[in-house]
């Protein structure tokens, strides 16, 4: 008998997450904060870097990085926090410590494509709900399935990636009131706007947000984290893997929260250059984008493959979700990058959408 033969079957029909290389183009594919640190942190996290404890083990529960992160993003008192590698790691507890024969995860579609594919992977039956042709939540289609079902596990990223619209409070409250597992809001692209559910969680004590300094600039460090009651994370930090957080991500995420100002402007360039390329895309003829409270933003084109294509001959590396789902048919996703690579993409799209006309 093959190996293979052996890897359950839902593994076998999954495809591996796939990563574009690169190298060698203007980088728009990925929703990174597109500036290095200041050459004054980056001098000062060396320094640290450079005294830090490699041969020994990293702390196991850094309390010091929660204290931090919790007065760094305002996460409310009595709130306990649970550290990831990234988001990822997070929402793979999440469905470890969920999954059972007939539970399921509950999510949006199109969402983040780690919801679907970590909860095949752990044995939870995925459901997705079909967003309407705005890409708000049809509430009526959710309350139903939650009615149906119940399920174990419901994610709703706010902003949603890939659209980059949040959904709307009163449709996320009755959300809330109805379901009777966890509740976790992705809150990934929270530096991008206004607003937080983080002052919910007195008053839900199924729900859980979930957080990662990813796109806020540090995505090189993977580090995220879930804020809630403590009962529940007590219950899942005991499927967290021991010293998940290394010796160098503790020190880096100390060291720049603890000067988050250089962050938070860079955020601030974004959010600026958020809204004056999406008033450029309003003006090119044949190009549809969508608004975004994220930093990165969905447009739609005749011919997606053919503008992608187009843009990569450019140096221009952006994200074809054409085939992702039926209501992104026709959708490319660009982060917001520097003002010159913003400048650099509108040109490029401009001559890319005129050569497939």
């Amino acid at each position: 008998m093959s190996a293979l033969n052996l890897i359950r079957p839902e593994i076998r029909a999954l495809s591996a997450y796939h990563v574009q290389p690169a190298e060698g183009f203007i980088k728009l594919d990925a929703m990174e904060n597109p500036w290095p640190l200041t050459p004054a942190l980056q001098q000062r996290l060396g320094e640290r870097l450079a005294r830090a404890a490699y041969n020994r083990y990293p702390d196991a529960n850094p309390q010091a990085l929660k204290t931090l992160i919790s007065k760094v993003f305002a996460v409310p008192e009595g709130a306990e926090l649970l550290l990831g590698n990234g988001s990822d790691e997070l929402i793979q507890i999440l469905a470890q410590a969920l999954a059972r024969p007939g539970a399921a995860l509950l999510s949006v579609e199109p969402a983040f494509v780690m919801f679907r594919v970590l909860a095949n992977a752990c044995g939870l039956e995925y459901i997705g709900v079909p967003l309407q042709e705005d890409f708000s939540v049809d509430l009526l289609a959710m309350l139903a399935v939650i009615r149906a079902r119940q399920p174990a596990l419901i994610f709703l990223a706010i902003p949603n990636n890939p659209t980059g619209n949040a959904f709307a409070p009163e449709a996320i409250q009755a959300i809330l009131k109805e379901a009777t597992g966890i509740v976790v809001i992705d809150e990934a692209y929270f530096p991008f706007r206004d607003g937080s559910y983080l002052s919910f969680l007195p008053n839900f004590p199924n729900m859980l947000v979930m957080r990662t300094v990813s796109k806020l600039g540090l995505a090189g460090i993977r580090l995220g984290f879930l804020a809630g009651a403590p009962e529940l994370l007590g219950e899942l930090e005991k499927l967290r893997l021991p010293y998940n957080i290394s010796v160098a991500t503790q020190v880096i995420a100390q060291t720049v929260l603890e000067e988050g100002h250089a962050l938070n402007d860079q955020t601030q360039q974004l959010r600026q250059e958020r809204v004056r390329v999406f008033t450029a895309l309003r003006d090119i003829q044949g190009v549809h984008p969508f608004e975004s409270e994220a930093n990165f933003i969905l447009l739609r084109v005749l011919d997606a493959q053919g503008v992608f294509d187009a843009l990569k001959r450019h140096g221009i590396l952006i994200k074809n979700l054409s085939n992702a789902h039926a209501l992104l048919r026709g959708c490319l996703r660009v982060t917001v990058g520097t003002p010159e690579q913003n400048d650099r993409f509108l040109d490029a799209l401009k001559a890319s959408v005129l050569a497939v006309a």
